[in-house]
């Protein structure tokens, strides 16, 4: 039930000596609480002096008030760790994310990745709240108590010891089904994220398509098993609750029973019958605590299960291999034996197999093929942001494993289809590769890119603030803030493009083309597309097919043949083939 690892995090053993401690006085004032209350009701029954009545109750209530104090101090005490351990792991979690970058969220979905960063955390935090809190009670409590009763009526005592043993295997069938059930429900969990940000993210294109209407329907059955996993997994965890009460229930009533007929038999005097009998449903509390919430504990375990898995991932920082790095018009990058799989797709199906490349100087090379065919793994794994499995690369002649070397990825400048655009202002975002610039310089920047006419046209001009994602402007006003950071980053002569201009129309397309001819000049310029006037910008083509490059040369060598270039470029036109 309870995850080792969590023994492995910071302040957790410290937790757990204090919550023995408190536990272990909560286990005596509620031994007292029912001892002095049995001791007044005896004084009571057997008419002696108010005196000895009203001192047993006046302990009982002060064993109360310490009983709760003793409880409140306990949760404040876990509460106060599980805000700041869950904080922790968000942390943990957001900097693993960052230094993945693209390789972990293609593999774990983005989906997977928020619900466990937002939600996820959020049922750890309940986790550490229930879980310390609920094995401390059930550890300690219980045992306390029966070693009492087993000094007031052995008998008792030895009920209540097999009723026990009989509750937690019936538990044990059930909270295995639970679990199962419960680990189901997450992965469904999981799998509706994925796919309900999947489909905002393709809204723009499910309905230019008329599509639309036709994936709700996809997202509707994938909620609707979501819906009924929940259902399943609550069945068996109000069974096991309804089944645990009840045998709980039946075991004290067999406790009275017996006690009942030792008293009309005149085996055992009323005391040690009545401080049993008001101590055994504080005996069996603990775990029908544990048992209530046990379902909101496995959410909470798998979430975390999940995390760690996310956690313990290899890291794959930036390294400092490549040494002394410029790029300029003699530089070159070779590239053979490459290979890349994406994790959990199976070793037998490599998403990207290089086997030869060259990149060139000032060289522009465009990266073409159709969707899927790995243009983006290719990009990505040239700026750095996904590691190969293997591949034999040298940089300027200085051989690395891989481009995710600081210094390599320092001199470039990767713009995607989505612009990465913060809250912030516009001069802020421009200022992305280059926080320190001056004004002055982020206003020659934005003009190369065209963008001075837009600022022109707004009160607070550079200041003008823009939300999350660059919510506010237009998908063309983006770009154009992308574009200007290229040129004021002018100390980076690598330029990686994916798609940029994906998700405009051609109108907008053409207006940008112009900056965009103009910032290609002296840098190395990697530039995938699926649109046909960019491939004319061209010196270098790379064709795309299942992950690996069929086809290579000039634009003119390799519209002389009639090769995979020549019927992508027919595909893409419409043509017969």
């Amino acid at each position: 039930m309870i995850d080792k690892r969590l023994f492995r995090l910071p302040g957790t053993k410290k937790l757990l000596l204090m919550l023995a401690g408190l536990t272990l006085l909560q286990a005596f004032v509620v031994l007292f609480q029912g001892k002095y209350l049995a001791e007044a009701l005896v004084n009571s029954w057997e008419q002696k002096p108010l005196q000895t009545i009203i001192d047993p109750m006046v302990l009982f209530a002060a064993s109360f008030v310490l009983r709760h104090l003793f409880n409140l101090i306990n949760t404040k005490i876990v509460e106060k760790f599980a805000s700041k351990t869950s904080e922790d792991i968000r942390g943990r979690l957001l900097d693993k994310v960052y230094n993945a970058g693209p390789e972990m969220i293609s593999e774990e979905g983005t989906g997977n990745l928020v619900t466990s960063s937002l939600d996820g955390i959020d049922l750890v935090e309940n986790y550490f709240k229930l879980i310390f809190t609920k094995l401390m009670n059930m550890s300690i409590i219980p045992p306390v108590l029966l070693i009492y009763i087993y000094m007031q009526n052995i008998a008792s005592g030895i009920t209540l010891t097999i009723i026990v043993p009989l509750v937690i295997l019936f538990m044990i069938i059930l909270g295995l089904a639970a679990q199962a059930k419960a680990d189901a429900q997450y992965k469904q969990y999981t799998i509706l994220s994925n796919h309900f940000l999947d489909a905002l993210r393709g809204l723009p294109t499910l309905k230019m398509l008329g599509l639309s209407k036709r994936y709700a329907k996809n997202i509707y059955t994938v909620s609707d098993e979501y819906r009924r996993r929940t259902m399943n997994t609550l069945r068996i965890a109000i069974l096991s609750t309804f089944a645990l009460d009840w045998l709980t229930t039946l075991g004290i009533a067999i406790l009275a029973v017996f006690l009942g007929l030792g008293l009309i038999n005149n085996s055992f005097p009323l005391f040690p019958a009545l401080v049993t009998l008001i101590l055994a449903p504080e005996y069996f509390l603990p775990l029908r605590d544990f048992s209530n919430d046990y379902h909101a504990t496995l959410n909470g375990k798998n979430a975390l299960n999940s995390i760690f898995e996310i956690l313990e991932r290899p890291d794959t920082k930036e390294s400092d291999q490549l040494k002394d790095f410029t790029w300029d018009k003699d530089s070159t990058v070779t590239i053979n034996n490459l290979q890349f799989t994406y994790q959990g797709v199976g070793n037998d199906a490599v998403s990207l197999d290089i086997d030869k490349l060259r990149l060139n100087g000032y060289q522009k090379i465009g990266v073409i093929g159709k969707s899927g065919s790995g243009k983006t793994t290719l990009i990505r794994t040239i700026g750095g942001f996904l590691v190969p499995n293997q591949a034999d690369i040298q940089i300027n002649h200085q051989k690395v494993p891989n481009f995710k070397q600081e210094n390599w990825q320092k001199k470039l400048t990767f713009l995607p289809q989505s612009p990465y655009l913060f809250a912030g202002s516009i001069a802020e975002n421009i200022a992305f590769y280059r926080p320190k610039a001056s004004l002055d310089e982020i206003k020659h920047a934005a003009d190369q890119a065209g963008l001075q006419e837009f600022i022109d046209t707004l009160t607070d001009g550079y200041q003008t603030k823009i939300g999350e994602g660059g919510r506010g402007i237009s998908g063309g006003q983006q770009q154009r803030i992308m574009l200007a950071r290229a040129f004021l980053a002018d100390d980076r002569h690598v330029l990686i493009f994916d798609e940029p201009t994906a998700h405009l129309d051609i109108e907008t397309e053409y207006a940008l083309k112009k900056p965009m001819e103009k910032l290609f000049q002296n840098h190395l310029v990697i530039f995938a597309t699926h649109r046909l006037h960019w491939i004319k910008e061209m010196d270098y083509v790379i064709v795309m097919d299942n992950g690996t490059i069929v086809e290579q040369g000039t634009p003119e060598q390799l519209h002389s043949h009639n090769g995979a270039f020549t019927k992508l470029i027919k595909n893409m036109r419409g043509d017969q083939l």
